[in-house]
């Protein structure tokens, strides 16, 4: 299996999806520094406005369901939200210059938070997270961005194990960006032009050479989608023999930037920073 994924991303960009292929359908919401989204089975989106510190929850018609928020240090305020990770019952928010996670359930109330402390010398200690997700066993994976490496937590915020860090020799990481989970539970963790796989234990298994500077990674279910800042790349991972498909897509603004995108059900979803864009995908 490993072994195909690499395969894949050498041949990266030999298969390219015609315009003709995606058609624009409509936008929804209207963000002012838009910096990450998640989208849940039950058809929700989270977002995170690091422009106004504020986390919104949208459905599909783009209706604001609840929205949380505003800048600060106390619980459901937020200091630059940079990541957000969304189950059907819990959100996990990357608080990154509050240095913690702050967990909330799936109407946006607060449930818990982890934190380590800033003044302590604890090798544990986790400083500006920039990403967060949780595997299908409950477990937490938090990005520390300041020590380059993984940290993995319980479903109740015990500290469990770290990796990824200056000791995991030529799986240390190197300014990573992102991390994703995919259903199986290994770990994708996005750096500069190079994506690090890891098992639920914190095991190397391979690493993928891009041969572009992505600047995010989102994986939905079995769907995984890397961009840059004007395409994106897709790979379904149930069927990881099949090629990579390079998205260009039509009638994205001139002035957009693309944050993130993900594909769920024929439907391809682009957040840039002030909106989410609406495709749906005749053919992949």
């Amino acid at each position: 299996m490993s072994f195909n994924y690499v395969i894949i991303f050498l041949l990266f960009l030999t298969s390219l999806i015609k315009p003709q292929d995606i058609a624009y359908k409509k936008s929804l919401g209207k963000f002012e520094n838009a910096s990450a989204f998640s989208f849940t089975p039950s058809g929700n989106f989270y977002i995170t406005d690091a422009g106004k510190n504020d986390i919104i929850k949208l459905d599909t018609l783009g209706n604001i369901l609840q929205s949380i928020g505003g800048y600060g240090w106390e619980t459901l305020t937020f200091d630059e939200p940079v990541d957000i990770y969304a189950t059907d019952l819990r959100v996990y928010v990357t608080d990154k210059n509050n240095n913690r996670i702050q967990v909330l359930d799936k109407d946006l109330n607060y449930l818990f938070m982890l934190k380590t402390d800033g003044n302590s010398n604890d090798k544990n200690n986790f400083f500006f997270p920039t990403s967060c997700a949780t595997s299908i066993q409950g477990d937490i994976y938090i990005l520390d961005s300041d020590n380059s490496r993984i940290m993995k937590y319980n479903s109740e915020g015990v500290f469990l194990i770290e990796f990824g860090g200056y000791d995991s020799g030529e799986f240390q990481l190197v300014d990573p960006i992102k991390l994703g989970i995919a259903q199986d539970s290994k770990l994708f963790v996005l750096g500069d032009e190079i994506v690090t796989v890891f098992d639920q234990y914190g095991l190397g298994l391979f690493k993928l050479k891009l041969d572009f500077s992505a600047v995010n990674l989102n994986i939905t279910f079995d769907n995984f989608v890397v961009n840059d800042e004007k395409e994106l790349y897709y790979l379904n991972l149930r069927n990881p023999a099949k090629k990579i498909e390079k998205f260009a897509p039509p009638d994205l603004p001139e002035d957009a930037v693309i944050v993130e995108a993900t594909i769920f059900n024929d439907r391809l979803y682009i957040l840039t920073e002030n909106e989410i864009l609406v495709y749906s995908i005749i053919k992949i």
